[in-house]
């Protein structure tokens, strides 16, 4: 400390301070800058020979010696206010700022600000702020010579694309926009700049010719595709007000896709009418002649020459620009068909036939529906409307824009109550913004005694509030509303019924691709809405007959499907008061999203990853089963029998790992469509696993938490985990292989040895000779007291049930009495054997029948019901160990072969456990000899063998094949198979 006491030579200081820093001695650092500055002649010369000597960025450190300096510094100058640039003569100062403008480079990026500060760079010469700006894009660090060049306020002074084009080119357009952010002439040359690359001509090789110090890869390009491009164009137009005049080849560019856009609606979907076609292709095609020509041309390839002459002559294309085939087909046409908005056929009110058999239809007539376009209609509106307790359904149309503005004006309101719907026209000259329409609107979403309902009522408030500017400085009171979207997210569909007024209730998206509006009216009411004019020209007057027809079916469908809704909301899982379930304002709808979102946030990090929610947790209960609380008493655990589940083709190796554990399992076959699973879980209420893309129209199709999407990434034994968390499924020892793997089942009939060598004999597979002399069991005897640990799980047939001749069971399914090894027959005392009982729900695959000396699991990959025929599987590792304390017995379980990737159980790749009796003064294999790790001869001393079992190791496998053989089997067995699953 004396050293300390004494003033330091700036280099010194420097090397003291670099010392402590690495020490991580912060305190002292601190009291050395205090106490050190205080002692300098020149504290700001010192300060720079701190800096220059201080390291800049360093791995695991989010601040630098640098910028520790500098705050201390500037808190120490807090103190010694005298102490500033000002102060010294002008010469010197100068020399100090060059010196530390010389700082501001990326290895002290996070410093920049205070060093501006502390020396007042901004007061430099602007010809050495820019010349240092030019050096940074020089050594290719674009980003912090931008961000220097405004926190200097140099844009005025330096190029713009010198500056901006190697930020776009590097995917850095947010800094490139904050540059010119507030410089009108600055902002119209970026606009004007990223419009010309979206001219057909450009050519991304130009801008290397250009800029030659740039290196552009394939993924630099993406960032000046036309598509990207126009985007930015189009959203700093709106952003900067600027002239579209200014940007042609933006639009452009938005106007030849929206073109091809529409070409496909109506050619390729055929999803809309040739008049709407028409409006629309008008309205986008507006004045730019390539539009027109382009139009000619698409129309010559997707339509007919026909139609392609019809609207060269509307457009008046010279004809060196029309194609030979048009040029004939102008001579040929004709006079009616010279218009192309010639419409020969007048609209009627009422549909046709096949259209009010598909669609839901509006029970008014025309006379009831009124266009209000005058204040003297608005006040008769406005009459009817405010009566209490009247149901009014509010909805809005606006011109589609095709992506051109991002703001979308209202063009008609349609108001609809019991009897008649009122149609607003803000189209009309003179009413669009008359202070009476704005309040008839205001005093209608205020008045709390009126029933408003809408669906997706923030969509409609957006847009008008860009119509009406005036609303955002007043913004509207809404009380009363019933927005029909939050009520549709929470209807819980379940089996097909028949809804009050006598339609079929259908279930969410069966058989139709409706969404939206249409999907909750096909639900409530049976038939979906025509949304074939939803596109529409809604500024062009005359509306056209089909579209007031849907502007009146949209709005007076709410009141029908709330109806049906509120006369019978327990039919729909809703409450009885359906505006508890509703947003009530704007506001409230934001703050709402927000906490969703945030709730969101919290699960992916909180609860189990993979399981995605069906919908909103209904109460606390739901989320703590899935993070695996215990359950309380009102909500009981499930056995794994009482869950039926059914598994995508994505999901086999869950289904088989959840039939291990005795849960009723269907699994698709990699050739079924998805559609199958939803149709499985109707008939058979089961709930549907699955992951990625068919989640979504899976989920639609069952009731609400009835199917669960699962991470395809992990392993089936995790996703096993979640399943079972998610529907709180408790398991037992019990449980474990009580189903059987090969078809699911889980009725077996128990067989005695006798009658199993009798069958053998019977078909022929057992000499007379082979016959064993022993007692006899009797099925009695056997059901009696040596059922499996698995029993009390199962459903046992009788054996009197087999067909003696043929030895196949009700079902068809034959005893594959081949598949069994003669030579066990002396050591097993009783067969289990799956009945396989008609194949099940498994998607009728073939019946077969599995046979077991204790369980009923077959190989996977395996034909069912076939014994383990060591000799045909040469890569089987066999592991011997005590399985039964209380009883001889064999054990086989089932696992996959080595190169079946869609393993059921993972026991390290053991694929036969066998446990012979301890009354044997030997172990051995039955009918095969051991591959591989075996070591020593094809017979132990029991002495032998309990020596390698109380050392943790088991006979015949090399060691590292191991684990914990000095435990009971089953205990081993159930720990190696769900080590987490057993200790929920």
């Amino acid at each position: 400390m004396a050293s300390l006491r004494r003033r330091l030579s700036p280099s010194a200081l420097a090397e003291t301070l670099l010392e402590l820093w690495t020490q991580k001695d912060l305190k002292m650092l601190d009291r050395v800058i205090q106490e050190e500055f205080s002692r300098q002649h020149d504290p700001l010369e010192t300060l720079l020979t701190v800096l220059e000597s201080s390291p800049g960025k360093q791995q695991g450190r989010s601040q630098t010696l640098g910028l520790r300096v500098l705050l201390q510094f500037q808190k120490w100058m807090e103190v010694n206010p005298q102490v500033t640039l000002s102060s010294l003569p002008k010469q010197r100062a100068s020399v100090l700022q060059i010196r530390a403008l010389a700082l501001l480079t990326d290895k002290h990026s996070n410093s920049i600000d205070a060093i501006i500060s502390i020396f007042q760079l901004s007061t430099l010469d602007p010809a050495h702020l820019c010349h240092h700006v030019v050096q940074l894009q020089a050594l290719k660090c674009y980003k912090e010579a931008a961000s220097l060049g405004m926190k200097l306020n140099l844009q005025e002074e330096l190029n713009l694309e010198e500056v901006c084009v190697p930020l776009i080119l590097h995917n850095k357009m947010a800094l490139a926009e904050e540059f010119v952010t507030g410089h009108e002439h600055l902002e119209k040359q970026l606009v004007k700049l990223l419009d010309s690359w979206c001219h057909s001509y450009f050519c991304a090789q130009d801008l290397v010719t250009r800029y030659p110090r740039l290196s552009l890869s394939k993924h630099n390009m993406g960032a000046v595709e036309s598509k990207v491009l126009t985007k930015h164009v189009l959203r700093l137009m709106e952003k900067f007000k600027i002239d579209p005049e200014l940007c042609p080849n933006a639009l452009h560019k938005r106007r030849e896709t929206s073109l091809r856009f529409l070409m496909y609606r109506r050619f390729g979907e055929k999803s809309m009418s040739e008049e709407n076609w028409v409006d629309l292709v008008q309205y986008v095609a507006a004045d730019d002649p390539e539009i027109h020509i382009q139009l000619v041309e698409m129309l010559l390839r997707y339509s007919s020459p026909q139609k392609a002459a019809q609207w060269s002559l509307r457009y008046n294309i010279p004809r060196h620009r029309l194609p030979f085939s048009v040029l004939e087909a102008q001579d040929r046409l004709p006079p009616e068909l010279l218009d192309v908005n010639n419409s020969p056929q007048t609209e009627s009110w009422i549909a046709s036939d096949d259209h009010c058999r598909r669609f839901y239809q509006v029970p008014l007539s025309q006379d009831r529906v009124h266009f209000v376009d005058t204040l003297e209609s608005l006040q008769r509106c406005r009459t009817i409307l405010h009566k209490e307790g009247v149901v009014v359904g509010v909805d809005m149309e606006w011109q589609p824009t095709f992506g051109c503005l991002t703001e979308e004006n209202v063009s008609l309101i349609q108001l609809a109550v019991p009897d008649q719907v009122f149609l607003l026209d803000l189209s009309k000259k003179g009413l669009s913004k008359h202070p009476d329409v704005i309040s008839l609107i205001q005093d209608l979403f205020s008045d709390p005694t009126v029933i408003k309902l809408g669906y997706g009522v923030a969509g409609d408030l957006k847009c008008l509030m860009a119509t009406w500017r005036s609303v955002l400085e007043q913004p509207l009171k809404i009380m009363g509303l019933i927005d029909l979207l939050h009520i549709h997210k929470k209807i819980k569909f379940q089996k097909p019924k028949m809804s009050p007024n006598g339609s079929r209730a259908v279930l969410v998206g069966e058989g139709s691709s409706e969404k939206g509006l249409s999907l909750l009216v096909l639900q409530v009411l049976g038939k979906p809405l025509d949304k074939s004019e939803q596109l529409s020209h809604w500024e062009k007057r005359p509306l056209r007959t089909s579209q007031i027809r849907y502007a009146v079916a949209d709005a007076y469908c709410l009141l029908d499907v709330y109806s049906v809704l509120s006369g019978n909301p327990l039919h729909f899982g809703l409450p009885a008061d359906l505006s508890t379930i509703s947003a009530s304002s704007p506001k409230a709808k934001d703050k709402n999203q927000k906490q969703a979102k945030q709730l969101k946030e919290k699960r992916s990090k909180e609860e189990c990853q993979g399981a995605q929610w069906v919908g909103p947790p209904h109460n606390h209960m739901e989320k703590d089963l899935l993070c695996g609380k215990k359950p309380s008493e009102e909500h009981p655990p499930l056995s794994p029998q009482q869950l039926r589940v059914v598994c995508d083709n994505m999901l086999q190796g869950l289904g088989r790992y959840l039939r291990c554990l005795g849960v009723d399992v269907v699994m698709l076959e990699n050739n079924d469509d998805h559609r199958v699973a939803a149709n499985l879980a109707q008939a058979e209420d089961r709930v549907i696993l699955t992951c990625g893309q068919p989640y979504q129209s899976l989920r639609s199709q069952v009731g609400e938490g009835r199917c669960l999407s699962l991470d395809c990434s992990e392993k089936a034994k995790d996703q096993a985990v979640r399943v079972l968390k998610h529907f709180n499924v408790r398991l037992t020892a019990n449980d474990i292989f009580s189903r059987c793997q090969a078809c699911n089942s889980d009725q077996y009939v128990a067989v005695p040895r006798a009658d199993m060598m009798r069958m053998l004999r019977q078909k022929g597979f057992m000499e007379d000779h082979e016959k064993a002399s022993q007692k006899e069991e009797s099925l009695e005897d056997v059901l009696a007291s040596e059922l499996p640990r698995y029993a009390p799980q199962c459903r046992w047939a009788n054996l009197s049930d087999l067909d003696p001749e043929t030895l196949s069971f009700p079902g068809g399914s034959p005893i594959q009495l081949d598949t069994v090894p003669v030579p066990i027959l002396q050591k097993v005392p009783h067969f289990y054997i799956c009945t396989r009982l008609g194949g099940g729900s498994s998607l009728n695959k073939e019946a077969q029948t599995s046979v077991s000396p204790e369980t009923s699991h077959s190989f996977s990959g395996e034909k069912p019901g076939r014994f383990l025929d060591y000799r045909e599987m040469p890569s089987l590792r066999l592991v011997l160990g005590p399985l039964c304390r209380r009883r001889p017995g064999v054990i086989l379980t089932s696992c996959s072969k080595q190169r079946d990737s869609r393993s059921t159980l993972n026991l390290t790749r053991m694929t036969a456990l066998l446990t012979l009796s301890r009354r044997t003064d030997s172990w051995s294999h039955c009918g095969g000899v051991y591959p591989g790790n075996y070591r020593g001869n094809s017979q132990y001393s029991r002495e032998g063998c309990r020596d390698e079992l109380d050392s943790g190791r088991d006979p015949g496998v090399s060691p590292s094949f191991s684990f914990g053989w000095n435990l009971p089997l089953e205990d081993r067995l159930r720990a190696r198979l769900c080590p987490r699953i057993c200790r929920l």
